[in-house]
């Protein structure tokens, strides 16, 4: 049993009932290889996005599938214009106050057909029960047509995953650090890095101390499973 990559357009997504979308890069199929829950949780995406560039190669390489990256950033920027048009909700769960703020703000100001709300829970490996209660009554009271989770992976697909049924949330999308990317805390690297799969790099030289283990260390753990996928024909690395 393997990821069933999401092959078609952005277009396509907001067309459905309640949806969980995820995101899948090398960093997060090597945590889910060491965490079952975690595995589950994305497995269980209704819709699983390529995020990565090792990602689409490797599916290539290893059953010849063809599709293109979508990063959780091209996911927000998309459900923002689609909520504008449609004077839509959304609702960011995740990371500090002040960033919150800062993303309330900008979308007011972009978006202005949008309204849009925030919680920023205590910041923890690991949540109460009455942590979870607050989390889910903020959500469930401004009733937002799509949920942001922000709270980097694992925590979040799982956190989804075990809530999923009390979220009142028609689309509920774990996008991690575009929390940080859309309230200016990080800038995103230029187009030119993204068009040609580089844009993990660029991330890297602005931040090599915290993405060293990411990229590398976790890069030739990735490359481990899916040459063994390749050439022992694994199960788990089956990317389609």
């Amino acid at each position: 049993m393997g990821y069933h990559m999401y092959k078609g357009q952005l277009t396509d997504i907001l067309q459905k009932g309640k949806t969980i979308i995820n995101t899948l890069n090398q960093y997060s199929f090597c945590l889910a290889e060491e965490d079952k829950v975690f595995k589950k949780a994305l497995m269980s995406s209704d819709v699983l996005l390529p995020d990565g560039i090792a990602i689409v190669l490797s599916a290539k390489f290893l059953s010849g599938n063809n599709f293109s990256k979508i990063a959780g950033a091209d996911l927000h920027e998309f459900a923002l214009k689609y909520l504008n048009n449609v004077y839509g909700s959304c609702f960011y769960l995740g990371s500090m106050n002040d960033t919150i703020e800062a993303i309330s703000s900008k979308v007011a100001e972009e978006f202005p057909n949008v309204r849009v709300s925030g919680y920023s829970p205590p910041f923890k490996d690991q949540f109460t029960e009455e942590d979870n209660k607050i989390m889910i009554e903020k959500i469930n009271e401004f009733g937002p047509d799509v949920l942001f989770v922000g709270m980097t992976a694992p925590k979040q697909e799982k956190w989804v995953f075990q809530n999923k049924d009390k979220i009142q949330a028609t689309y509920i999308c774990s996008i991690g650090a575009v929390f940080d990317f859309y309230s200016g805390k990080i800038e995103r690297p230029n187009a030119i890095w993204v068009k040609y799969g580089l844009e993990w790099f660029a991330r890297f030289l602005k931040e090599p101390k915290r993405l060293w283990r990411r990229y590398f260390l976790y890069g030739a753990v990735y490359l481990k499973h899916i040459a063994f996928g390749k050439f022992k024909k694994a199960a788990p690395v089956n990317l389609n």
